[in-house]
Protein backbone atom coordinates (compact mmCIF):
# COMPACT_ATOMS: atom_id res chain seq x y z
CA UNK A 1 0.00 0.00 0.00
CA UNK A 2 1.50 3.14 -0.95
CA UNK A 3 1.53 6.12 1.12
CA UNK A 4 2.08 9.84 -0.46
CA UNK A 5 5.07 11.57 1.09
CA UNK A 6 6.09 15.14 2.21
CA UNK A 7 8.56 15.46 -1.22
CA UNK A 8 5.19 15.25 -3.24
CA UNK A 9 3.03 17.44 -1.52
CA UNK A 10 6.29 20.42 -0.59
CA UNK A 11 7.11 24.05 -2.03
CA UNK A 12 10.72 23.59 -2.95
CA UNK A 13 11.16 27.35 -3.93
CA UNK A 14 11.79 28.11 0.02
CA UNK A 15 11.71 31.76 0.77
CA UNK A 16 14.15 32.60 4.03
CA UNK A 17 15.12 34.73 6.52
CA UNK A 18 18.42 35.13 9.04
CA UNK A 19 18.35 35.55 12.74
CA UNK A 20 19.07 39.17 12.43
CA UNK A 21 16.80 40.12 10.41
CA UNK A 22 14.80 42.94 10.73
CA UNK A 23 10.97 42.74 12.16
CA UNK A 24 9.78 44.82 9.16
CA UNK A 25 11.59 43.25 7.07
CA UNK A 26 9.89 40.08 8.11
CA UNK A 27 6.40 41.39 7.39
CA UNK A 28 7.95 42.80 3.93
CA UNK A 29 9.43 39.19 2.97
CA UNK A 30 6.41 37.12 4.21
CA UNK A 31 3.71 39.56 2.01
CA UNK A 32 5.52 40.01 -0.97
CA UNK A 33 6.09 36.49 -1.21
CA UNK A 34 2.68 35.82 -0.20
CA UNK A 35 3.57 33.04 2.39
CA UNK A 36 2.38 32.98 6.40
CA UNK A 37 6.03 31.98 7.14
CA UNK A 38 9.65 31.38 6.27
CA UNK A 39 12.22 29.42 8.25
CA UNK A 40 15.08 30.86 9.42
CA UNK A 41 18.88 29.73 8.53
CA UNK A 42 22.02 30.25 10.43
CA UNK A 43 24.68 29.13 7.91
CA UNK A 44 22.92 26.30 6.35
CA UNK A 45 21.21 25.16 9.64
CA UNK A 46 17.35 25.62 10.15
CA UNK A 47 17.26 27.23 13.43
CA UNK A 48 13.28 28.46 13.46
CA UNK A 49 11.04 29.62 11.17
CA UNK A 50 9.08 32.70 12.11
CA UNK A 51 5.65 32.65 11.02
CA UNK A 52 3.04 35.75 10.69
CA UNK A 53 1.46 34.24 14.44
CA UNK A 54 4.83 35.35 15.41
CA UNK A 55 4.50 38.95 13.80
CA UNK A 56 1.26 39.48 15.49
CA UNK A 57 2.04 39.01 18.67
CA UNK A 58 3.23 42.39 18.54
CA UNK A 59 -0.05 44.00 17.20
CA UNK A 60 -1.96 42.27 20.06
CA UNK A 61 0.68 43.86 22.43
CA UNK A 62 0.43 47.51 20.98
CA UNK A 63 -2.19 48.97 23.75
CA UNK A 64 -0.39 46.99 26.70
CA UNK A 65 0.08 42.87 27.41
CA UNK A 66 -2.61 40.86 26.34
CA UNK A 67 -4.69 38.79 29.05
CA UNK A 68 -3.13 35.26 29.14
CA UNK A 69 -5.60 32.28 30.33
CA UNK A 70 -3.22 30.88 32.66
CA UNK A 71 -5.13 27.85 33.02
CA UNK A 72 -3.94 26.70 29.36
CA UNK A 73 -0.76 28.39 29.79
CA UNK A 74 2.24 27.80 31.93
CA UNK A 75 4.25 31.16 33.23
CA UNK A 76 7.34 30.64 31.66
CA UNK A 77 5.10 29.98 28.14
CA UNK A 78 3.02 34.24 28.88
CA UNK A 79 6.62 35.12 29.41
CA UNK A 80 8.02 33.85 26.45
CA UNK A 81 4.99 35.18 24.26
CA UNK A 82 5.53 38.74 26.13
CA UNK A 83 9.27 38.66 25.37
CA UNK A 84 8.67 37.66 21.74
CA UNK A 85 6.06 40.77 21.26
CA UNK A 86 8.92 42.97 22.31
CA UNK A 87 11.40 41.28 19.69
CA UNK A 88 13.00 42.91 16.77
CA UNK A 89 14.32 40.64 15.14
CA UNK A 90 13.73 37.27 13.01
CA UNK A 91 16.18 35.37 15.55
CA UNK A 92 14.07 36.23 18.67
CA UNK A 93 10.23 35.86 16.99
CA UNK A 94 11.09 32.83 15.91
CA UNK A 95 9.25 29.65 16.90
CA UNK A 96 12.96 27.34 17.70
CA UNK A 97 13.98 24.57 17.50
CA UNK A 98 12.05 24.46 14.61
CA UNK A 99 10.36 21.36 14.03
CA UNK A 100 11.50 19.18 10.43
CA UNK A 101 10.57 16.33 8.49
CA UNK A 102 12.94 14.66 5.50
CA UNK A 103 11.07 14.45 1.76
CA UNK A 104 10.70 10.77 3.06
CA UNK A 105 8.09 11.32 5.31
CA UNK A 106 4.94 9.68 4.96
CA UNK A 107 2.20 12.36 5.10
CA UNK A 108 -0.11 11.32 7.86
CA UNK A 109 3.34 11.21 10.26
CA UNK A 110 3.89 15.02 9.20
CA UNK A 111 -0.05 15.66 9.65
CA UNK A 112 0.88 14.10 13.36
CA UNK A 113 4.13 16.39 13.91
CA UNK A 114 2.32 19.34 13.42
CA UNK A 115 -0.62 18.40 15.55
CA UNK A 116 1.72 17.20 18.53
CA UNK A 117 3.57 20.08 18.27
CA UNK A 118 1.12 22.92 17.27
CA UNK A 119 3.00 23.91 14.30
CA UNK A 120 1.38 24.67 11.01
CA UNK A 121 4.69 24.59 8.74
CA UNK A 122 7.42 22.51 8.76
CA UNK A 123 10.57 22.85 7.23
CA UNK A 124 12.01 19.48 5.05
CA UNK A 125 15.83 19.02 4.74
CA UNK A 126 17.73 15.93 3.44
CA UNK A 127 19.55 13.59 4.79
CA UNK A 128 22.24 15.99 5.43
CA UNK A 129 20.70 18.97 7.20
CA UNK A 130 20.07 20.95 4.19
CA UNK A 131 16.66 22.59 3.71
CA UNK A 132 15.06 21.52 0.12
CA UNK A 133 11.12 22.61 0.92
CA UNK A 134 8.73 23.38 3.42
CA UNK A 135 5.08 22.07 3.69
CA UNK A 136 2.46 23.39 5.26
CA UNK A 137 -0.97 22.57 6.91
CA UNK A 138 -2.70 23.41 3.52
CA UNK A 139 -0.16 21.51 1.46
CA UNK A 140 -0.81 18.26 3.64
CA UNK A 141 -4.48 18.76 3.07
CA UNK A 142 -4.26 18.34 -0.68
CA UNK A 143 -4.22 14.80 0.18
CA UNK A 144 -8.02 14.48 0.40
CA UNK A 145 -8.36 15.72 -3.02
CA UNK A 146 -7.33 12.25 -4.05
CA UNK A 147 -10.08 10.97 -6.82
CA UNK A 148 -12.42 8.66 -5.00
CA UNK A 149 -11.75 6.00 -8.25
CA UNK A 150 -8.35 5.87 -7.34
CA UNK A 151 -8.95 5.32 -3.24
CA UNK A 152 -11.42 2.65 -4.71
CA UNK A 153 -8.85 0.93 -6.51
CA UNK A 154 -6.73 1.04 -4.04
CA UNK A 155 -8.82 -0.60 -1.67
CA UNK A 156 -9.53 -3.33 -3.75
CA UNK A 157 -6.65 -4.29 -5.26
CA UNK A 158 -3.57 -3.03 -2.72
CA UNK A 159 -5.77 -4.16 0.38
CA UNK A 160 -8.54 -6.60 -0.31
CA UNK A 161 -6.36 -8.81 -2.99
CA UNK A 162 -2.86 -8.18 -2.19
CA UNK A 163 -2.83 -7.64 1.74
CA UNK A 164 -5.57 -9.89 3.03
CA UNK A 165 -5.72 -12.35 0.46
CA UNK A 166 -9.58 -11.77 -0.80
CA UNK A 167 -10.97 -12.53 -3.24
CA UNK A 168 -12.21 -8.66 -4.31
CA UNK A 169 -15.70 -9.94 -5.74
CA UNK A 170 -16.66 -11.17 -2.65
CA UNK A 171 -16.94 -7.24 -0.91
CA UNK A 172 -18.36 -4.35 -2.58
CA UNK A 173 -16.28 -1.01 -1.97
CA UNK A 174 -17.78 2.42 -3.00
CA UNK A 175 -16.02 5.97 -2.56
CA UNK A 176 -17.78 8.99 -2.49
CA UNK A 177 -15.98 12.45 -1.67
CA UNK A 178 -13.43 10.50 0.54
CA UNK A 179 -15.92 8.22 2.52
CA UNK A 180 -15.51 4.51 2.13
CA UNK A 181 -18.69 2.25 2.09
CA UNK A 182 -18.20 -1.56 2.31
CA UNK A 183 -20.26 -4.18 1.98
CA UNK A 184 -20.67 -8.01 1.20
CA UNK A 185 -18.97 -11.03 3.06
CA UNK A 186 -15.67 -11.90 4.74
CA UNK A 187 -15.17 -15.43 6.04
CA UNK A 188 -14.35 -14.52 9.39
CA UNK A 189 -15.33 -11.82 11.81
CA UNK A 190 -12.00 -10.66 12.79
CA UNK A 191 -11.07 -9.85 9.48
CA UNK A 192 -13.48 -7.29 9.46
CA UNK A 193 -12.07 -4.97 11.64
CA UNK A 194 -8.51 -5.20 9.91
CA UNK A 195 -10.09 -4.39 6.69
CA UNK A 196 -11.41 -1.10 8.00
CA UNK A 197 -8.28 -0.36 9.92
CA UNK A 198 -6.73 -0.68 6.64
CA UNK A 199 -8.89 1.07 4.59
CA UNK A 200 -8.70 4.02 7.39
CA UNK A 201 -4.60 3.91 6.51
CA UNK A 202 -5.29 5.09 2.41
CA UNK A 203 -4.81 8.13 1.34
CA UNK A 204 -7.63 10.47 1.13
CA UNK A 205 -10.17 8.55 3.14
CA UNK A 206 -11.99 10.50 5.62
CA UNK A 207 -14.28 7.70 6.99
CA UNK A 208 -15.12 4.51 6.69
CA UNK A 209 -18.75 2.32 7.18
CA UNK A 210 -19.22 -1.19 6.78
CA UNK A 211 -22.14 -3.34 6.30
CA UNK A 212 -20.11 -6.61 5.83
CA UNK A 213 -21.29 -10.18 6.86
CA UNK A 214 -19.62 -13.26 7.90
CA UNK A 215 -19.46 -16.79 7.89
CA UNK A 216 -17.49 -17.73 11.20
CA UNK A 217 -17.95 -15.66 14.61
CA UNK A 218 -14.18 -16.54 15.35
CA UNK A 219 -14.50 -13.72 17.60
CA UNK A 220 -17.03 -15.27 19.82
CA UNK A 221 -15.49 -16.83 23.38
CA UNK A 222 -16.37 -20.77 22.96
CA UNK A 223 -16.42 -22.18 26.51
CA UNK A 224 -13.38 -24.50 27.46
CA UNK A 225 -13.36 -28.39 27.17
CA UNK A 226 -13.24 -29.91 30.42
CA UNK A 227 -12.62 -33.45 30.78
CA UNK A 228 -15.18 -35.78 32.31
CA UNK A 229 -14.86 -39.07 33.97
CA UNK A 230 -13.02 -41.78 32.60
CA UNK A 231 -15.43 -43.81 29.76
CA UNK A 232 -17.34 -40.73 28.92
CA UNK A 233 -15.03 -38.06 26.95
CA UNK A 234 -14.66 -34.56 27.35
CA UNK A 235 -17.63 -32.04 27.04
CA UNK A 236 -17.94 -28.15 27.19
CA UNK A 237 -18.91 -26.47 30.24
Amino acid sequence: MYHQRVESQMTTDVVTVRPGTPFKEVVRILREHRIAAAPVLDGDEVVGVVSESDLLRKEAERDGPAPFPLRILTRRAVRAAREKARAATAGALMTSPAVIVEPSTPVADAARLMERHHVAHLPVVDPSGRLCGIVSRGDLLRVFLRPDDRIGNEIRDDIIRDTMRVDPSTVDVHVADGIVDLSGRLERRSLIGILVRLCRGVDGVVDVREHLAYADDDMRIRPPMVPSLPGTGAHQV
